[in-house]
Formats: structure tokens, C-alpha cells, sequence
């Protein structure tokens, strides 16, 4: 039986539906790609702007209509907050409500079981979300338990051993959020922080670093709320640089600027962390900051970006932008644009301000126009452009490392310790994703589309 995963939003999503392709792959299901054929198709949402929802709803119908397809499972955040409108999308889909994700890990063995009495896989989706959760406990500790082998499933309980769509690992090691950015429905879905206990946190990369990854990507919903009220992220990444090798860099995911602290920024110093880092701006004024009820003020956010910059040579420094958000006059707006040019970010992820439902903003009176909104978004989608083309004209001629992912028609292509994606030359016959390598960059030529970086090493 093929299974295929399909993953929206954010790198806790990827993460999570590594897990779940793990725990099918396990019991001997076939893991296919997106644009493959499949009997079974799961679905990860994400619930962060309504073009998210849009195309979980897009891919759902497409999938649904598939010939070869018995099901379409559907979980995220998205499932979790709208499961209704989800459910009626089409006859062959089941939804399984974010309060019930951890359970999916355990669907495999119930799927296998109950194919061998007879069920087709649409009747075993259905008899499985319909479990309540004495049953789904009791299925819980038959399939093997969650860290203690017994108990409620946990959020943390998503550890893949193998990746099927990346050559990278991904560690989830936090979820949840205490924030309430009034723009904000994701902390709706996901509830309140918690964080994976480091020593945990310590033997999971261990187990990855023997399975052989030379990257590990930390997750989770709001990654520098890690322990926040203790040691932190800082102190988590001071046992693991001390744990792990001398050959297993460490990726973060996006980092929240209230919680990036100098107990934080002093482990970036280690050179197996990477030079990369994506901080959720969202806006530069501190009126609009204020506004949305972002707990940081422009000032923190040039000291956090200062400090990157000191700790590493020339760093890819990324941000979540909304464009639009409720207080954002002419003048507000300027403020951000200027600030992403004064800091040289070298790539702007830019959202359209979309009012979410079950936040404050939902209803906010002083939005922006559409129309203006939208001007807004292009202007710094084409500033994006112009930084990320700056700062990747920088490159040449830069030793820098780099994880092997594909070899396609002929030619390698890697990503860079500065999340830049190369197509790179000169690569040994022999090599394999995965791999770490070091590499020289080429100088860009006018109109390449993609970095060229030749193997040394």
C-alpha cells in the first residue's frame, strides 16, 4: 500500500510528517513523493494565513479525486480548527483534529490490523478517528507507548529514525505558544508552551548523529520559548554542542525576538552552528509592534540582528514580514522597509495581513485597504529580491560547507551552511545524499538563477 504525506507551513509541520511516514514505513507501507500515486494520503495543515487554508483545500479535492486514492486523512492546525468545513470537501476524506496528531504514529499498526479483518482503508480512517480517547490510549500503549512506553500520546512522541523527503534530520523540540500576537490563530491550535526535556533533546540527536545526519534542524512552534523560564535555548544548545561531534551542525528554525537572548547568542559562536537565521519580524515600527501585540520594540530587534552578525561571517539572515497589518500608515511602513535594508537581511518570507478568525484582529476597524496592502506586499517582495541578489553576489569566491541533497539530470545540488541552494560541480562518483562537503562558491553571473559551487572537499 502506498502512502503519501503532504506537508504545508511551517518546518514543526515537515518535521512532524517525517514521523508519520517513519511510523508507516516501519510497518513495511511504501512512502511515495507528492505527484506519485497513492492509496492513502495524509494531509498536514497549516492555519497561519487564509491562502494556507485555501491550498490545503485545493490539494484535499485533488487528492480525493485521485483514481488509485481509498483516503484522504487530513490533521494540522487547519483540522484542528475547522474540521466541518474540512469534512465536507469530499466523501473520501477523514479528519483527524490536531488534539488527536500524536495518535496518528500508532495508525499504522491499526491500519494493518484492520485491513487483515476485511475493512477497506476509507472504513479503518474512519473506525480510527472515531476512536475516543480511552481507546486511543489503549491503542497508544499496544503500539508501543509514548517516552515512558505508557501513557497519553505526546506531542514529542514525533521522533523519526529515518526522513523520507529530506536528507536533513528534523528534532522537534518544543510546541505550543504563550504569546497571543493578535494576528495570531496558531497559538488557538496548538495551546500553551511546553519543551522537550534536554537530556532528551541530548539523546535524540545522539541517535541521530549514529544514524549517520550531519544536520539537525531544531523545531517547534515558538523555538526560543524553549525552557524559557529556566536555562533556555541557550542552555539546551550548550549541552549539545557538548554532546555532539565534531561532524553535526545545527540548524534553528525561525526565532522568535522576545525570547533571543545573549545567553542564546553566545552558543552561535560554536562553527558547527549554522550561519543561518530566520527571525519573525512581521513589522519595524513600534507602533504597529505595539499594535499587534508583538513583546519587542525595533531596539531589540537591531540588537538580536547586531549580535548575529558579530557571532557570524555574513550570516543569511531571514525574516517574516506581514504587509498591512492594522496601524500601518505611509510612515510605518517606510520604517520597515528602511530597516531591512539598513540590517542587509538577505531574503523577506512577505504575507499580505489576512484577518484570521478567534483572534483580536479579526475585527480590527483600522485595517488597511486591500489595495494598499497588496502595493505593500510587492514592494517588499521586490526588496526581497534585490537583498537576497546582494547578498548571494557576496558569495563569491567563499569557502563554505554544504549538505549533498539530489542528484538530478546529472548535476548535484546542495544546501549551503547559509541556506543557499547550489548546483554544484566537480562532485565524487561516488558520493550520496547527505553528505557533508566542503565547497567554493562561484562568482554569479548576470541572470543565473541558481549559485554554482565547485567540490574541494
Amino acid at each position: 500500500m502506498k502512502i503519501c504525506v503532504y506537508t504545508l507551513g511551517c518546518r514543526l509541520n515537515q518535521c512532524e510528517s517525517e514521523a508519520i511516514a517513519d511510523a508507516f514505513s516501519k510497518r513495511g507501507y511504501a512512502i511515495v513523493p507528492d505527484g506519485q500515486p497513492a492509496d492513502l494520503y495524509i494531509v498536514n495543515t497549516c492555519t497561519v494565513t487564509s491562502k494556507a487554508e485555501q491550498k490545503a483545500r485545493r490539494m484535499i479535492r485533488k487528492y480525493a479525486a485521485e483514481p488509485q486514492a481509498q483516503a484522504v486523512v487530513v490533521t494540522g492546525c487547519y483540522a484542528q480548527l475547522d474540521a466541518d468545513q474540512i469534512s465536507i470537501l469530499a466523501d473520501r476524506v477523514v479528519v483527524l483534529p490536531l488534539d488527536k496528531k500524536a495518535n496518528l504514529l500508532d495508525f499504522p499498526e491499526f491500519l494493518s490490523v484492520r485491513l487483515s479483518e476485511g475493512f477497506s482503508p476509507l472504513e479503518a480512517c474512519r473506525a480510527f478517528a472515531g476512536l475516543d480517547g480511552d481507546a486511543l490510549s489503549a491503542l497508544h500503549v499496544g503500539s508501543g507507548g509514548n517516552l515512558t512506553g505508557q501513557g497519553e500520546p505526546s506531542p514529542f512522541d514525533y521522533d523519526a529514525a529515518s526522513f523520507s523527503y529530506h536528507c536533513r534530520a528534523y528534532l522537534k523540540i518544543q510546541d505550543g505558544c504563550d504569546n497571543a500576537c493578535a494576528f495570531c490563530r496558531v497559538h488557538v491550535a496548538r495551546g500553551a508552551a511546553i519543551s522537550l526535556d534536554g537530556d532528551e533533546v541530548v539523546g535524540r540527536a545522539l541517535a541521530l548523529e549514529r544514524e549517520g545526519f550531519h544536520e539537525i534542524v531544531l523545531t517547534g512552534v515558538n523555538l526560543t520559548m524553549y525552557d524559557h523560564r529556566a536555562d533556555g535555548l541557550g542552555g539546551l544548545l550548550r549541552k549539545l554542542l557538548a554532546a555532539l561531534g565534531s561532524d553535526v551542525r545545527i540548524r534553528l528554525s525561525s526565532l522568535e525576538p522576545d525570547h533571543v537572548d545573549d545567553r542564546l547568542l553566545d552558543q552561535l559562536t560554536d562553527p558547527r552552528m549554522q550561519p543561518h537565521f530566520h527571525v519573525p519580524v512581521q513589522s519595524a515600527s513600534d507602533v504597529v509592534l505595539a499594535r499587534v501585540n508583538r513583546r519587542y520594540d525595533v531596539e531589540h530587534l537591531s540588537h538580536v540582528i547586531e549580535r548575529m552578525r558579530q557571532v557570524k561571517v555574513d550570516p543569511f539572515i531571514a525574516a517574516d514580514v506581514i504587509a498591512g497589518l492594522p496601524a500601518e500608515g505611509d510612515a510605518e511602513f517606510r520604517e520597515t522597509c528602511e530597516f531591512f535594508v539598513r540590517n542587509q537581511f538577505a531574503q523577506m518570507h512577505v504575507f499580505p495581513f489576512s484577518p484570521r478568525p478567534d483572534t483580536p484582529l479579526f475585527h480590527a476597524t483600522d485595517r488597511v485597504p486591500e489595495s494598499v496592502r497588496d502595493q505593500r506586499a510587492t514592494v517588499l517582495r521586490d526588496l526581497s529580491a534585490r537583498l537576497h541578489s546582494e547578498y548571494v553576489g557576496r558569495q563569491g569566491g567563499r569557502q563554505l560547507e554544504a549538505i549533498l541533497e539530489q542528484r538530478k539530470k546529472g548535476s548535484w545540488y546542495a544546501l549551503t551552511g547559509n541556506y543557499l541552494k547550489v548546483r554544484l560541480l566537480d562532485v565524487p562518483p561516488l558520493s550520496s545524499p547527505g553528505e557533508l562537503v566542503r565547497v567554493v562558491m562561484d562568482p554569479v553571473g548576470a541572470g543565473q538563477v541558481l549559485p554554482i559551487a565547485r567540490f574541494i572537499g
